[in-house]
């Protein structure tokens, strides 16, 4: 298997990229993993650690130019409309998931890059997939254009790999769960918020039903699930850019009892809102044997291991002034 030298990460500045960025750093050295993203004011873990470069991924002329003087050879693309930001403008979330994407494969076509991994989501199911222990392959209908995209892009991806040879990757991650940034735009954010009220001001109102049960992870296992598919030998990959990837199934509800476990005075209440019905076409949980065979996927955190770990840092940085920041 080709080397990889240097790795230009799209979205580097979103929920996973911030922290998806640093560890590939930790893997193949600061100076070899180019972050990227639209946004002018980086934090400085992004730059102070490695090299930073504004780029918009529909600007193909860009691209090309900081791979060249970077000599990049693998891309990790996470520039992304996420499902409740691309349901306001749908128009949008095409161009920059498709668009974006296939900019991204059409450059690594022609630089003849050993790697590029293409997250998809859990958005690619719709309400005729089965919802309980969703299979890896299964019925694709989204009824959200965030979904439609991650559909269209796991086949175009799955085109570059059997037309071209390339090694495209990609694996539909759940909601993910981090103490780290702010969610940005998705269906699952409620998961995320929840634990920053809990700690900034003791209840919160979530924005689907107590009932709603839909695949989570951990952050620290997004990570890990994301390196160990780029690293995997692809002599034992049978698919390619759609593993399902499970790690934690659990209702609104369960989630509130779990911080009320560590904070028995937080309260919740539940008043629903459009993302209700995006979250009813999603699954509650996912057959993930294939990335477990192909690629040893293991997660590592459960609910309440999860909820003592995230609570004890957000807790930190309330204390230090900087929970929002």
């Amino acid at each position: 298997m080709a080397d990889v030298k240097r790795i230009l990460i799209t979205g580097a500045l979103g929920q996973i990229g911030s922290e998806l960025t640093l560890a590939f750093r930790k893997q193949y050295g600061n100076d070899n993993v180019i972050a990227s993203d639209l946004r002018n004011d980086p934090p400085k873990s992004i730059t102070e650690s490695g090299p930073y470069e504004v780029i918009n991924v529909l600007e193909s002329a860009s691209l090309r130019a900081v791979c060249d003087r970077y000599q990049v050879n693998a891309v990790v693309h996470l520039a992304a409309i996420l499902s409740a930001t691309g349901e306001g403008n749908p128009g949008l979330c095409w161009n920059v998931n498709m668009n974006g994407t296939l900019n991204l494969l059409e450059l690594a076509r022609e630089r003849e890059f050993v790697r590029i991994l293409v997250p998809s989501s859990i958005a690619v199911f719709g309400p005729e997939t089965p919802r309980d222990n969703t299979p890896q392959e299964t019925v694709l209908m989204p009824k959200t254009m965030y979904g439609v995209t991650k559909v269209a892009g796991e086949l175009v991806a799955d085109y570059y790999f059997h037309k071209y040879g390339l090694d495209v990757r990609g694996l539909r991650y759940p909601g993910i769960i981090s103490a780290e940034t702010l969610p940005g735009g998705g269906t699952t954010d409620y998961a995320v918020e929840i634990y920053y009220k809990a700690v900034a001001e003791g209840s919160y109102t979530c924005f689907v039903k107590p009932e709603t049960k839909l695949p989570m992870m951990y952050m620290p296992d997004c990570l890990k699930a994301t390196v160990d598919l780029f690293q995997a030998p692809l002599d034992r990959l049978v698919h390619h850019s759609d593993f399902n990837v499970g790690s934690l199934s659990f209702t609104a509800a369960e989630l509130a009892a779990s911080i009320q476990k560590l904070r028995p005075d937080f309260t919740v209440d539940y008043k629903p809102d459009y993302r209700q019905a995006i979250a009813d076409t999603w699954p509650t949980s996912v057959d993930d044997s294939a990335a477990r065979e192909q690629w040893g996927w293991q997660p590592e955190y459960d609910l309440d291991s999860m909820t003592a770990d995230m609570l004890a840092k957000l807790q930190k940085r309330h204390d230090e002034g900087t929970l929002y920041s």
